[in-house]
Parts: C-alpha cells; sequence; structure tokens
C-alpha cells in the first residue's frame, strides 16, 4: 500500500482530527467520537483507513503514555476496521446508517470485552479475575454503547464530507 504524498498528508490529518476529538471530549468518559471516525474512515479509504487509525493510536501514546492500558488500542481499533471491512459494500441507502450506528454502538458495549484479555495477560488474572474485570466495566461499557450509538448518527455525512473532499482533491491533481 504505497502512499502519495497527498495521502500522506490527508491520513496524517485525519488521525490527528481522532485525537483532537478524543481530547476534546476527555470531560465525557466513554463519549467520543473515536468509533464514529474508524467506521467512516473505513468505508472511504477501506485497507488504507488504517494509517490514520493507527496515527491516532501513536499520538494517544504519545500525549497519554505509552502504559499498560495504551496495548490494548494496538488492536481494538482493528476489531472495529475488520467488522466493517467485512459488510458488504452494497448496503442499501437507508439501512446504511442504522447498520454503522449498530457496529459502532457494539464496539462500544464490547470494548471492556475486547480490552480483557490484554489486562489478564499483563496483570496475570486467571478467567474468573477477566470476568470480574468485565463485570465491573458493564456500566462504563454500556455508556459507550449507548454513545456510540448515538454519535453513529455522524457517520453518513462524515462519509459524505470525506468522498466530496476525496473527489475535489484528485479534481485538483
Amino acid at each position: 500500500m504505497k502512499l502519495a504524498v497527498r495521502e500522506t498528508v490527508v491520513f496524517a490529518m485525519l488521525g490527528a482530527v481522532m485525537y483532537a476529538s478524543k481530547a476534546v471530549m476527555e470531560f465525557a468518559p466513554n463519549i467520543h467520537l473515536l468509533g464514529v471516525f474508524t467506521i467512516a474512515y473505513t468505508v472511504v479509504y477501506r485497507k488504507k483507513a488504517l494509517y490514520p487509525i493507527y496515527t491516532y493510536v501513536i499520538l494517544n501514546g504519545i500525549f497519554c503514555g505509552f502504559a499498560t492500558w495504551w496495548i490494548p488500542y494496538l488492536y481494538i481499533w482493528a476489531v472495529l476496521w475488520g467488522a466493517v471491512m467485512m459488510l458488504p459494500q452494497n448496503i442499501s441507502r437507508k439501512a446504511k446508517p442504522f447498520v454503522y450506528m449498530a457496529l459502532c454502538a457494539a464496539h462500544g458495549f464490547l470494548f471492556g470485552t475486547l480490552y480483557a484479555p490484554a489486562q489478564a495477560l499483563l496483570y496475570g488474572l486467571n478467567f474468573q479475575g477477566m470476568m470480574a474485570w468485565i463485570a465491573a466495566g458493564l456500566p462504563w461499557d454500556c455508556i459507550h454503547g449507548i454513545s456510540n450509538f448515538f454519535c453513529g448518527i455522524l457517520i453518513v455525512p462524515i462519509i459524505s464530507v470525506l468522498r466530496l473532499a476525496e473527489k475535489k482533491g484528485t479534481d485538483t491533481a
């Protein structure tokens, strides 16, 4: 996947937008646009969406610290990216918003469960300990899933803006 200079700049900016959106929403725990951007970028850029996604992951480590909490970020966003990649590309226009919102919500509801295996390995938790860790995080996962669902209403408009920007960008090149 060789990148043109324009793509490198665009993907760097999109990753920075992800990080900035998270920083702006810090006041509201587990309410953010990261799933929204991950889905939108993946729909538009497919495999190349990994560039802005991992730009965000690296920026998060740089500014918040490369600690044990960060390690699951190396795979947790790839799970959402992979789920989007498996969606059929010919979803009906009417169904798209609901499919994307539901997928975004599912990732939020499952975030703690996806995070748990790394926590278990890093902190030596047995299966019961890992399940207790998941159970303790369920209220936060509920907030995460519900907020991801409602934030997901922005996915289709963001996809439209990205496609328009891509069309304009290639028209001037």
